[in-house]
């Protein structure tokens, strides 16, 4: 899978890594549904380690579709629920 984090670039990710990624995204939409700023703030900045920590950046010059784009880590609650889909930011 190829995950875009905006303003960041690209990363491929092992399908076996959904999992976890789907686990904070399950955690933000929660956040985002309550109002929770500080552990939306707080589970964003998760989710994309997750992605950096888990994924294998593609070279800068790389024109690979990405089958999930997130947000950039300064996103606001507002920008980043525009993106939202019925299933939060990871299709699952």
């Amino acid at each position: 899978m190829i995950v875009r984090i905006m303003g960041e670039g690209q990363r491929t990710l092992a399908d076996s890594h959904v999992v976890e990624l789907n686990r904070l995204d399950d955690e933000l939409l929660a956040e985002m549904e309550s109002g929770d700023e500080d552990g939306f703030r707080r589970t964003l900045g998760d989710l994309l380690d997750a992605v950096r920590r888990l994924g294998e950046p593609l070279p800068d010059d790389a024109l690979e579709p990405s089958e999930l784009i997130l947000p950039a880590p300064d996103a606001s609650l507002d920008e980043v629920r525009a993106m939202l889909s019925d299933d939060g930011l990871i299709p699952g």
